[in-house]
């Protein structure tokens, strides 16, 4: 039994730079599909989900970002399809706008196809987590992954500090279980005394504006005890 290719759609509509991509792709195992709109682009994904999308910005029809948008919306979570962005414009403004609309990784222009080449490897190997020695943690819909440290919540990545990524990953590794506070003051901080409460309340604050900006929330508190990460009840 042969092992399945991912898919990847390439969308852009110079034809010479699809045609590139196709070929790199192919001889590292892909199969690759090729868009030279936004709406065709749309169109292919409708017919056929692909595992990663190599989407240029600047589309005759809808631009990268309206096609990214657009594809947001149509995708519920758990289903989302990554996304680099192939591009010229290399401007803050777009890759702020690109992260607000949950793309993976930018390869802007003129590029070279082995740099695209392992981007591809490694968005797919952490959206699917099928990397060699990858770890992941994952809950609901929030997944945090201890090889990159990068956090994604409903598609969306997501800046954390390095105490706020330390004190996730300890909610995150003890999922569903209530923790007190000492515990989690022991864990993350490395001390244990009732002085430092409010470092922990400040900081659960902090994760709490960037983790549950969408429902339902993950993170609660467990009135004189602590917090833990879960669903909220019914």
């Amino acid at each position: 039994m042969t092992d399945v290719k991912p898919l990847v759609l390439a969308v852009d509509d110079e034809e010479h730079i699809t045609e590139l991509v196709a070929m790199a792709l192919g001889f590292n195992g892909f199969e690759v599909a090729r868009a030279a709109s936004g709406r065709a682009a749309l169109a292919a994904v409708e017919r056929r989900r692909p595992d990663l999308i190599v989407l240029d910005v600047m589309l005759p029809d809808l631009d990268g970002f309206e096609v990214a948008k657009r594809l947001r919306q149509d995708q519920r979570v758990g289903t989302r399809v990554p996304v680099i962005f192939l591009t010229a414009r290399d401007t803050t403004a777009d890759k702020v706008e690109g992260l607000r609309l949950g793309v993976d990784d930018y390869v802007t222009k003129p590029f070279s196809i082995e740099e695209l080449v392992e981007r591809v490897k490694a968005v797919l190997r952490r959206s699917t987590g099928t990397g060699p020695g990858e770890q992941k943690l994952t809950y609901h819909d929030l997944i945090l992954d201890e090889e990159t440290r990068d956090v994604w919540r409903a598609g969306h990545l997501i800046e954390l500090t390095p105490t706020e990524y330390r004190l996730l990953h300890y909610l995150l590794s003890n999922a569903r279980k209530v923790l007190t506070r000492d515990q989690i003051l022991e864990a993350v901080w490395d001390y244990n005394f009732a002085g430092n409460a409010s470092v922990l309340e400040t900081y659960v604050s902090y994760l709490r504006a960037k983790i549950d900006t969408v429902e339902p929330p993950l993170i609660h508190t467990v009135r004189g005890v602590g917090y833990s990460l879960r669903l909220p009840p019914g």
